[in-house]
């Protein structure tokens, strides 16, 4: 599975973030699944659209699926 995790800025510990990543795949049946980030390096600055700040919001992050992740 690939996934982006969108967080606020103002989120800086990676531990929270990871967390986050873990929820995202337990919520996919997937809690057993390494999280890597091997290739994180934090670098998505962005503005988000409503439905992702709203999401973000109410649970702190938002996923961005990119592959496998159904």
């Amino acid at each position: 599975m690939h996934f982006d995790i969108i967080v606020p800025t103002d989120i800086k510990d990676t531990s929270i973030i990871y967390e986050y990543g873990r929820n995202y795949l337990k919520s996919k049946g997937q809690e057993d699944q390494v999280l890597a980030a091997k290739q994180c390096r934090f670098c998505h600055i962005e503005s988000v659209d409503t439905k992702r700040e709203a999401e973000i919001l109410s649970n702190g992050y938002y996923i961005i699926e990119i592959d496998n992740c159904e």
